[in-house]
């Protein structure tokens, strides 16, 4: 353990906590010692190191509270085409990348809107006219759906005959059944997934992960909350800890993933399967906190479960049932883990609370911390039951850029889309509210996420008119809730989320202040520091150091 000594001093330190603000930090080790004002600070210093800060300003480590981190530093090594234009560009994408990469046995990419095909259907051919002999798979950006060519559908072994499985559906072609070339939820976790899984190495995973950890400090994110983990992403993080002698580049949360089949006992093993991983990975760098269950799909896709049909008359069931999600959620209740529900539309939202009050009619009263992921529709009452219940409404600003909400306001397009992610709501009624990102659904540095959640502007063309600003976030809220809450939505409030005594030494030092700056600052402010349990992760330029 480090223990030497460092005052960083003069600063402005936003502490997301009683009182917010202080002056000067003094670090003995992984710990904060002092937080408070730079008088009482120099008595308490004695022969410590001192940073200068030059009065930058300085705030607790982000925490993502929902992110997939191997995922997304996979998805880094993908071709980009979330800004394409139309299908044109799209194909012309996937035409560079092959031939930038010509020795690929498949080509991969990421992040393609719907809304770039001007309302055409996503078929194999489309992608065949670009890349016909090697497969290709183009995750969605919002990767609950995947395209793929008739290469890839190939290699999967996907043909007219293939049944699509429980809370999933293979796209097929109305005449002759063959199918067309996209996946959809369950399609792709329990096809896609585990075929791609296959011919990826160990020394590839450790690779994309030590990409992520890095473009994670890099943006001043100390702690990670990574959602539907499994066997191969675990084994990577422990991998990971073992080469850095029992620490991490940062500290992750786990949950993980349960599938759903037709079998109940088969459900519940999967609960009791994460309650052993919890039993053996407690330690501040590396945990698994519970479980995540998929209730329902996206809207850009209409897979969301809704209470009422889309625009285009259609309407989809959950991926979980009530019948099915209970006896899931009691178990992992039961078993102390915490139970993280994705909840888009505001049926699966509902769905996820009537198996919470059956776990607490189960179980009686505990020490509980559940979360729902998302929740970017649902109904007022639903909000106020979810905070009675002492839920987490775990969030992401970024989903609401307005820059990908054209599909997503059309599949709707009623009155649900003018209380879309309401998230001053789930404070209002009492609830916690943690922010993330959703990495690699969606960008990963928080600093224009948290320009979305204080503006409801694009972080991606700002000049477009914001999205429903009287849902937009204070300041210090948005902060708050991207560092205190987050912790709190994993258990951690006890470790960091506060530059207070006693707490981690995990913070970041920017090269501006967006409280005097305005909320804009934050499309172009940089980290210039970022310390993890009080030993320098990234350093850009800092106002300097000297000893005392």
């Amino acid at each position: 353990m480090n223990t030497d000594t460092t005052h960083y001093r003069g600063g402005r330190i936003f502490t997301a906590a009683e009182p917010a603000w202080a002056e000067s930090m003094i670090v003995r080790g992984d710990r904060l010692t002092y937080v408070g004002d730079t008088a009482t600070a120099d008595t308490l210093s004695g022969d410590a190191r001192v940073v200068d800060l030059g009065g930058a300003f300085v705030l607790p480590g982000f925490i993502d509270a929902h992110t997939h981190l191997l995922m997304m530093g996979q998805a880094l090594q993908k071709v980009d085409l979330q800004s394409a234009a139309d299908l044109t560009d799209i194909q012309d994408r996937i035409r560079r990348f092959a031939a930038e990469n010509p020795d690929a046995p498949r080509l991969l990419g990421r992040s393609w809107l719907f809304s770039a095909l001007d309302g055409h259907p996503p078929t194999r051919q489309m992608i065949d006219a670009a890349e016909a002999d090697r497969p290709v798979y183009l995750d969605s950006n919002d990767v609950h759906s995947a395209w793929v060519n008739t290469a890839a559908l190939r290699e999967l072994g996907i043909d007219a005959d293939t049944p699509d499985p429980i809370g999933g559906r293979i796209e097929r072609d109305p005449v002759t059944g063959e199918a067309t070339g996209m996946l959809f939820e369950t399609a792709v976790t329990q096809i896609v997934w585990p075929a791609l899984a296959k011919v990826i190495s160990n020394d590839e995973r450790d690779t994309a992960l030590a990409a992520a950890f890095e473009q994670y400090l890099a943006d001043g994110v100390t702690g990670a909350v990574d959602m539907a983990l499994g066997a191969d992403e675990v084994a990577a993080l422990e991998r990971a800890l073992a080469a850095g002698g029992g620490t991490l580049p940062l500290r992750v949360a786990g949950h993980w993933l349960i599938e759903r089949t037709d079998s109940e006992e088969d459900n519940v093993r999967q609960v009791h399967e994460a309650a052993e991983y919890q039993q053996r990975l407690q330690g501040p760098w590396l945990r698994m906190a519970g479980i995540k269950v998929i209730i329902d799909g996206v809207i850009d896709s209409c897979t969301a479960a809704m209470k009422e049909p889309y625009s285009d008359g259609t309407n989809a069931e959950p991926i979980w049932d009530l019948a099915a999600l209970a006896p899931v959620v009691a178990a992992a209740d039961a078993a102390g883990l915490q139970v993280a529900m994705h909840a888009i539309g505001d049926e699966a939202s509902e769905i996820a609370l009537d198996a919470l009050e059956h776990a607490v009619a189960t179980n009686g009263i505990r020490p509980r911390r559940h979360r729902m992921e998302h929740l970017e529709t649902i109904t007022e009452d639903n909000v106020q039951r979810l905070a009675r219940l002492g839920v987490v409404a775990s969030m992401q600003p970024v989903h609401a850029d307005p820059a990908i909400q054209e599909n997503w306001r059309a599949m709707l397009g009623d009155h649900r889309v003018e209380r879309a992610f309401p998230w001053p709501e789930m404070t209002a009624a009492g609830a916690v509210l943690a922010l993330g990102s959703d990495a690699p659904t969606a960008p990963h540095p928080p600093l224009p996420n948290m320009y979305i959640a204080t503006t409801r502007k694009s972080a991606i063309d700002p000049a477009l008119a914001p999205n429903l600003p009287e849902y937009a976030l204070p300041m210090a809220d948005a902060l708050a809730h991207a560092t205190r809450d987050a912790a709190y939505s994993c258990r951690w409030d006890d470790l960091t989320g506060q530059l207070v005594a006693g707490k981690a030494a995990d913070f970041v030092v920017l090269d501006g202040d967006p409280f005097t700056a305005g909320a804009d600052s934050l499309l172009t402010a940089r980290v210039q520091l970022t310390v993890v349990a009080g030993s320098v992760r990234h350093e850009a330029e800092v106002a300097g150091s000297h000893p005392r």
